[in-house]
């Protein structure tokens, strides 16, 4: 029996053989990550006159001494969050003290002009609004993020080919349309065109071109792309569709292969899967977006990375899967900035969603993030394997809240999976 696969933007409803998935509501707020000042939250650099005084200067503040900075002779002092400006005030007064400044946050490794919002790769507590200003997103947490940036002084993940089994990539956005190396069509779409739009936003997660300065930087910039369309125009594929490409990305030479869709267990879909994962693949797959236990496939799989969602302070998003027995891993999947067809497409007459660029909310979002880094550390480590890849991804991410709960591992960390 043919089973309906659909892509997981939401919450997951299962019955009769099939999965829908319905996006959920977009939070976002005013506001704009370039800010000219830009202070990491709890810590202070201060240089004393004389190192002697440091300990009682800081006593007085209520405050110890810290780790020295390099050869600068100043330390990094830690401060309770929000008093960051009354204590620089008070350093800064006294005579004991040559100078005491905020740390700030270096940004952007990308000239990309969305680069700020797209706080999966660095959050540096940033606010911002999507494309038409018509969501805000409140700040996050710092370094609630997949230290992206950190990972690109390693890899840019060239030469990696990423397989994107969903509803196409447009062939109009020059962000992402140049990456796709192949494309292929399994579904009874009219052609290969991303006209739903899913595809091309999963796309751009993986490998957007970085340092152009349009649009956004992919997790993994110097990746190509597989486009393989398993979902029609409406967003509905089915098993044998996804099996088909599965294999096809398979023999056009992917690493790894992102699946961010779900249906019901079927035996040929595993096989499918196994095959991939025999032949040295990592898999990937959204968990689903029900806010459930419920298991959905392929992520289910034992052979796939499983991956549940969380926003920008390192919290389970509202919407996403979990259950630590099935679910392996966590990554961003909330207001995740990413390329959109500049075409009309299906979900931006649904949800109001820009042409080029806007946000996107889902455990779809989350899996390419994963995938993405999987690539990056395929290119990494010499002699690596979809085993040691595999290893790379869950024993390096970073154990947030909700780890051994919601999820295995942890939430994804780049730079620690490419060391």
């Amino acid at each position: 029996m043919k089973r309906t696969v659909i892509a997981s933007f939401a919450a997951v409803v299962i019955g009769c053989g099939t999965i829908t998935l319905a996006a959920p509501v977009n939070a976002v707020a005013s506001g704009s990550a370039a800010t000219q000042s830009s202070p990491v939250a709890g810590a202070i650099m201060v240089k004393f006159r004389d190192n002697g005084s440091a300990a009682g200067v800081l006593r007085q503040q209520g405050l110890t001494e810290g780790p020295g900075i390099g050869s600068t002779g100043a330390q990094l002092v830690k401060v309770p969050a929000g008093r960051e400006a009354q204590v620089l005030e008070g350093l800064s007064r006294n005579p004991a003290v040559e100078y005491a400044e905020p740390d700030e946050a270096v940004t952007a490794a990308s000239s990309d002009e969305y680069f700020p919002r797209q706080y999966a790769l660095q959050n540096i507590g940033q606010q911002f609004t999507n494309t038409a200003g018509t969501l805000a997103v409140a700040g996050g947490t710092a370094d609630a993020d997949v230290d992206a940036v950190e990972a690109w002084n390693v890899t840019t993940g060239s030469g990696i080919k990423v397989a994107v089994l969903d509803s196409g990539v447009a062939s109009d956005n020059a962000d992402i349309t140049p990456k796709v190396v192949a494309r292929a069509n399994f579904t009874n779409g009219k052609n290969g065109e991303d006209n739903y739009g899913h595809g091309t936003h999963v796309a751009g997660i993986v490998a957007a071109t970085a340092n152009n300065s349009v649009g956004v930087s992919g997790v993994c910039p110097g990746c190509t792309i597989l486009d393989g369309k398993v979902l029609n125009d409406s967003g509905v594929g089915s098993s044998s569709s996804l099996a088909n490409g599965i294999n096809w990305a398979v023999n056009n030479g992917a690493k790894v292969i992102n699946m961010s869709l779900g249906v019901r267990a079927s035996r040929t879909l595993e096989t499918a899967v196994n095959n991939a994962w025999s032949k040295g693949v990592v898999l990937v797959a959204a968990a689903g977006n029900g806010n459930n236990q419920a298991k959905i496939y392929p992520g289910a799989y034992p052979n796939v990375i499983a991956v549940a969602a969380t926003d920008n302070t390192d919290a389970k998003a509202a919407f996403s899967t979990y259950g630590a027995s099935w679910v392996d891993v966590a990554a961003p999947g909330v207001n995740i900035y990413s390329t959109f067809p500049n075409h009309t497409f299906v979900l931006g007459t649904q949800n109001n969603r820009s042409f080029g660029y806007d946000v996107g909310n889902g455990t779809s979002m989350s899996s390419p993030i994963v995938a993405a880094t999987a690539a990056l550390a395929w290119s990494s480590h010499a002699g690596a394997t979809n085993t040691s890849v595999r290893a790379n991804i869950e024993t390096t991410a970073d154990k947030i809240s909700g780890t051994g709960t919601n999820w295995a591992h942890g939430r994804v960390n780049a730079n620690n999976a490419v060391r």
